[in-house]
């Protein structure tokens, strides 16, 4: 329990942060920023400081302090610190004790000169160079520099080499020449072009590229492990992990972005989501998102008009460049607007949207949290016009076939009520009139038991079937419906294992539900749970009669006595290796001894073999 009590409005807004990596900032009750931190996983991260007392005595002075928190989603972990340390430096925040100097993350700069230089800096210059990062690991930096000077031995000295410097003859080859780690760019001894030419490959792997990186560290790993050279491979493969995990630039903190504004947008039938960005010394520094009722069906355009213009009286913003998805209805003299497809900026828009998302979905949960009932009806609504339901589907069946070789083939029958499983309601079948391993006549079989039974007893239809398999398995659905009158009645649909693709009777082109829909989540848990139904009965029911075969084939053994027998020792294992007079004490000494020889028999025969 936590010590600090909070209002019931900062309670909620933890309880509905999303798992995702994220930054999140906390105020005091005076609105100004007191900690900013990044988290892997928000939700988790946020509310590890509200369930318990800390050790440390500052950090429960913070959480007392704490009277509101905003956060920001980013797509990955080096994300949410490049932006940590941005905003940081930007607010100054009373506890944060890390990161407040100037100091910053590596760069990788390609120098602007006649033969460029490439090294790890922190500092950035406005000269023409070309920047690389930022790097949240600088072993990982160090790594890709190492690499690209073993693949393209570039210079390291800090000479002022022009044509007039080479032609003067006052370069000397050095010992990295000699050792062939530069080419002798002082003396002219590789050309101009050429050595360009190994700059913008190295340009291409700090674009991100590192493929050719990779490859050639796995062949030299291949060649030095052959060599029986060990600890040298094992140097190669710990740069190699490196690598793959290396992430050549962030659009979080970008030295080619520098003070613009991003806008983006999340569109819902009633409610538009706005995210804005404000960006600065090409650091993310602030995130809001504005959410909007439509009353006059506005288009996207006009709600983004309205948002800039509230965001400018509000915050007192001065527009030069924003990047937004589409132009906006407003007349702006001296701000130019950006609608970016590719590159930096077209990432920054991305992360926005995201944020404008994720604070759809914030209001959505909120909403549910409150009134359940709504989260159940959107749900119902959603998969009504997905699957193209004419009703909504409260009531929902899902069946799969089980056997093995054809071998005790069963089926199964999971039922989902308002996007939940009903347990009680789950059923399973055993195939009576298939011969051989038939699921298409298996399927047939067990529609028709199932809804010949629940229209006899009086007992409410479902909505919609879902068969667990492709074209065949539909049709075989289909068929059984119409053989008893329902096939106007109940929607079906079959779902496709490899694809998750979703099928309709008589249509050959399947449908690909969105991988997050909430529709095709309910889906696949009905027909994961049919398949582990399914398969649970099957393992059941081949078990028992594989164990009760043995005791059948006994002459003098009835029914009962092999049902008291396994009833009692509960294998036929343990039978076997019970004694006579344990068995007697079940079954009495006559039937004991009938069932010991017998087993014994049986075990010697399968020793002989």
């Amino acid at each position: 329990m936590a010590k600090h009590e909070k209002s019931p409005e900062l309670k909620e807004k933890i309880s509905i942060l999303p798992d995702t990596p994220g930054v999140y900032t906390y105020y005091d009750s005076e609105g100004k920023v007191i900690y900013v931190g990044k988290a892997k996983n928000l939700k988790r991260r946020v509310s590890s400081y509200f369930n318990r007392t800390h050790d440390c005595l500052r950090t429960n002075l913070l959480v007392r302090a704490i009277a509101d928190m905003s956060y920001i989603v980013v797509p990955t972990e080096q994300d949410a610190l490049n932006l940590e340390n941005s905003m940081i430096k930007e607010f100054q925040p009373r506890y944060n004790v890390l990161l407040k100097d100037d100091k910053s993350y590596p760069w990788i700069v390609v120098t602007n000169e006649l033969y460029p230089r490439v090294f790890m800096t922190r500092q950035y210059v406005k000269d023409g160079s070309k920047y690389y990062g930022p790097y949240t690991n600088t072993a990982i930096a160090r790594t890709v520099i190492d690499l690209i000077r073993e693949l393209y031995p570039v210079r390291t000295c800090r000479l002022p080499i022009t044509p007039d410097y080479i032609s003067s003859g006052k370069g000397r080859l050095c010992l990295q020449y000699h050792i062939k780690k530069c080419r002798g760019c002082c003396a002219g001894a590789i050309s101009v072009t050429e050595y360009a030419d190994h700059i913008e490959r190295i340009k291409q792997i700090l674009r991100g590229d590192t493929q050719e990186l990779l490859n050639y560290l796995k062949s030299e790993m291949e060649r030095l492990a052959a060599d029986m050279r060990f600890e040298e491979a094992q140097e190669l493969k710990e740069k190699y992990l490196l690598l793959e995990n290396y992430q050549a630039k962030s659009v979080i903190v970008s030295q080619t972005i520098n003070d613009i504004d991003v806008f983006a947008i999340d569109d819902d039938e009633k409610d538009v989501y706005i995210n804005y960005m404000h960006v600065r010394r090409g650091a993310v520094v602030r995130s809001i998102t504005l959410r909007y009722r439509r009353s006059l069906d506005e288009s996207q355009a006009q709600l983004l008009a309205y948002a800039m213009e509230e965001i400018r009286n509000t915050l007192g913003v001065v527009y030069d460049e924003v990047v937004v998805p589409l132009v906006p209805e407003v007349e702006m003299p001296g701000v130019s607007f950006t609608v970016p497809q590719r590159g930096d900026k077209a990432k920054l828009l991305e992360v926005s949207r995201r944020n404008a998302r994720q604070n759809k979905i914030d209001v959505l949960k909120h909403m549910e949290k409150n009134d359940p009932e709504l989260r159940v009806d959107r749900l119902m609504e959603r998969m009504k016009a997905d699957f193209r339901l004419s009703e909504l589907p409260r009531h929902i069946e899902c069946f799969d076939n089980s056997n093995i070789q054809g071998s005790d083939p069963v089926a199964s029958c999971v039922v989902f009520r308002n996007g939940k499983p009903a347990k009680r309601d789950y059923r399973h079948f055993n195939i009576k009139t298939v011969v051989g391993p038939d699921d298409f006549a298996s399927m047939r079989e067990v529609l028709t038991r199932r809804y010949t039974r629940l229209m006899e007893e009086g007992q409410g239809l479902p909505q919609l079937i879902v068969v667990d398999g492709g074209k065949g398995q539909l049709s075989a659905a289909v068929e059984a419906l119409e053989s008893i009158g329902l096939r106007g009645t109940i929607a079906v649909v079959g779902i496709a294992k490899r694809l998750e693709e979703i099928y309709f009777p008589g249509d050959s082109v399947p449908l690909y539900i969105d991988k997050n829909s909430e529709s095709l989540r309910v889906v696949q848990h009905m027909r994961d749970e049919a398949h582990r139904f399914g398969i649970t009965h099957h393992r059941n029911r081949r078990s028992k009669s594989q164990l009760v075969s043995e005791l059948d084939d006994v002459k003098g053994i009835g029914p009962r006595t092999s049902e008291a027998l396994l009833k009692y020792f509960k294998s036929v294992k343990r039978i076997r290796e019970a004694s006579l007079d344990d068995i007697a004490a079940v079954v009495g000494r006559a039937k004991a001894l009938i069932v010991k020889s017998a087993l014994e028999g049986q075990k010697l025969n399968i020793n002989k073999e």
